[in-house]
């Protein structure tokens, strides 16, 4: 069976999130989307699991239903501890089978931090003790550290991050078998690095609103069954992990270096150049998420791994027609031209993916379609994200033929 999940989202319970970010709006726009499988996100807080385990039926399998979207019970973490002296805060993704599990595992993990603090909590605690801890719950659970290059909170990380990932998780490195790239990175960047070869690369949203999931996913051809999925993550299995879902990486908002209080973006050659201090007021240049792939890489752009499950870069629909429309994504005009289209033609990941571009030409306006068969070919231009700024993506316009210029005259 086909099927899009989107494993890594979260709450109206942590910081920073939409009060709407509800199971029944994420059934809502998971529908809208074309997304079969959500991640529950936040199973860690006690409020929102009870609202999950009221919201949601089984579904069988491992897996829950609300109305015709399914649920897997995943959290994500914060490990805060020292490691060789220095600070490391990591983020992992928790996958668990059961709410039985999920509570088993929240009764360990508050004994090293406050659950009902955010729906991200901070624990006191080793990443290579959390899984762990966790597995020790349950064979059945699973670990996946989370948008692994973020300058911050990142298992690469330049500010809190190690070099590899035997530093981080040492003898618990056996049990880790996806990483999540996060928007800032696709998996051409990471096919860079050796080392990651035999490891699944996962792509999700980490979506804060409801409108923000699916805007990377996974793309998956078996049943929905949890032990299923997990088995085809564990083994890399590209005959049923078909591809990921991708931001064009340069969107994401560390993908270039820079200095956001003051403006400025820098490659990571003009970084070094710079001794990795701003030009502008002399203080410390956040090194992004493109530096640290050239400094761990050892292979050179363009080389693709035997093994490695394909990827699809996309523009979500509502930026498509924002940008079509002259406006911002959170105009009414866009949100009811967005509606206008999937009512008539499918899913948006029906209509980004699925549509031949005859049907795209004949189905949507002029504007909107020629933005997505743009996208599809690759024809955008990105100034890069960096310093926690996203990047500004402007999907190319056709010119007009030579001919149709001369005919002016």
């Amino acid at each position: 069976m086909f099927f899009i999940a989107d494993f890594h989202i979260h709450s109206k319970y942590s910081r920073a999130t939409s009060k709407d970010m509800d199971i029944e709006n994420l059934a809502k726009w998971a529908k809208l989307k074309g997304i079969k499988l959500v991640g529950t996100g936040d199973f860690t807080h006690p409020d929102w699991l009870a609202e999950i385990e009221k919201e949601v039926e089984p579904a069988g399998y491992g897996l829950y239903k609300h109305g015709d979207i399914n649920f897997i019970l995943t959290a994500e973490v914060c490990n805060n501890f020292f490691k060789d002296n220095k600070g490391r805060r990591i983020h992992n993704i928790i996958f668990a089978p059961s709410f039985d599990i999920a509570r088993k595992i929240n009764r360990e993990l508050e004994k090293y931090g406050d659950l009902e603090s955010d729906g991200r909590p901070i624990l006191e605690l080793d990443a290579k003790n959390l899984v762990k801890i966790v597995l020790g719950v349950s064979q059945d659970c699973m670990i996946v550290p989370a948008h692994i290059w973020t300058p911050w909170f990142s298992l690469f990380g330049a500010n809190s991050g190690f070099d590899s990932i035997e530093e981080c998780f040492e003898e618990q490195t056996a049990n880790i078998f996806g990483l999540e790239t996060g928007l800032s990175s696709d998996p051409a960047m990471n096919w860079r690095l050796s080392a990651l070869d035999r490891y699944t690369l996962l792509s999700n949203s980490d979506a804060h609103s409801p409108r923000k999931i699916g805007r990377e996913a996974n793309a998956f051809d078996c049943a929905l069954d949890y032990k299923e999925i997990l088995e085809v993550i564990r083994r890399k299995d590209k005959t049923r992990l078909l591809y990921t879902i991708e931001f064009f990486p340069e969107e994401g908002k560390y993908h270039y270096d820079g200095h956001r209080d003051c403006n400025i973006v820098l490659s990571p050659e003009e970084t070094r150049k710079a001794n990795y201090i701003c030009p502008n007021c002399g203080r410390k240049i956040t090194v992004g998420v493109m530096h640290r792939v050239e400094t761990l890489g050892d292979r050179k752009e363009g080389f693709v791994p035997e093994n490695a499950i394909p990827f699809k870069n996309l523009i979500p629909l509502d930026e498509i027609i924002a940008h079509a429309l002259g406006t911002g994504k959170e105009a009414s005009v866009v949100e009811r031209e967005y509606r206008n289209l999937v009512s008539r033609l499918g899913t948006e990941f029906d209509i980004l993916l699925n549509l031949s571009d005859a049907e795209i030409k004949k189905n949507i306006p002029q504007e909107i379609a020629d933005g997505i068969i743009n996208m599809r070919q690759g024809k955008v231009k990105v100034s890069p994200g960096y310093d926690g700024v996203y990047g500004k993506i402007e999907i190319l316009k056709e010119e007009k033929k030579e001919a149709e210029q001369l005919s002016l005259f």
